[in-house]
């Protein structure tokens, strides 16, 4: 679904991705994974189109999408859910949620969509009518992750999702990505929690300094010396 060929990035006079490429298949979760500052959220803007490449392609759906502008790129199925959520705060929850689905396709089939987010996070119905910024922090990324859902996205990627969350609302968390991806949605998951997000992914990527150093499945990753060195302090 997903293929990003040796992709690079500057800004701001530093190097913050060199040649990257990774492979996202129909109906994985597949996660990027490494420590701040590794350069994973540039990676997952620039799939978004949100960051300008120095070079390198990204395609999708067979298709060369380098060019496409980023509110393109949603209505060809991309979405994303941004870290620290970005909600509009002055708005109530069901307006933020409608955002999601200005889209001419989504737009068709909102009130559908909408219902069908609010019996998968049912604590939306019951705040749909609070306005954003009064919700709790695990409230607003539910809130983030339904908007991203209503553009009824083929691929949707979570930027930190368990950013500034309790353990348990972690937890719950990374059983919804599971949930979202029953759905038929191809997950890829960008994450500093490594340990969770090995035990629920397909495979995953480590960068390391704006570069893959390690691929494979979850479970190989967990195990692999280097992971448990670096990243579990194990």
């Amino acid at each position: 679904m997903l293929k990003v060929n040796h992709l690079s990035v500057h800004y701001g006079g530093m190097q913050a991705l060199s040649g990257v490429s990774l492979q996202v298949a129909e109906g994985e979760i597949v996660s990027i994974v490494g420590s701040n500052g590794a350069g994973k959220s540039t990676l997952i803007n620039a799939i978004s189109g949100m960051r300008n490449l120095t070079s390198g392609t990204v395609e999708f759906q067979g298709k060369d999408i380098t060019a496409v502008p980023a509110h393109e790129r949603v209505g060809l199925g991309i979405a994303q859910v941004p870290e620290g959520r970005r909600l509009f705060p002055l708005m109530t929850v069901k307006d933020n949620l409608l955002l999601g689905s200005t889209i001419p396709e989504a737009k068709k089939h909102r009130r559908e969509t909408l219902e069908e987010i609010y019996q998968l996070l049912p604590r939306l119905k019951e705040r749909e009518n609070q306005i954003a910024k009064t919700l709790s922090g695990g409230e607003q990324q539910m809130v983030a992750i339904g908007r991203a859902l209503m553009s009824r996205p083929k691929l949707l990627m979570f930027d930190e999702p368990s950013l500034g969350l309790s353990p348990l609302l972690v937890k719950q968390l990374f059983q919804l990505i599971r949930q979202i991806s029953k759905r038929g949605i191809t997950i890829m998951l960008v994450e500093q929690n490594v340990k969770q997000t090995l035990q629920i992914v397909d495979r995953s990527y480590v960068l390391e300094n704006g570069s893959i150093s390690l691929e494979g499945p979850g479970t190989d990753l967990l195990n692999n010396e280097h992971v448990k060195k670096a990243f579990l302090g194990m």
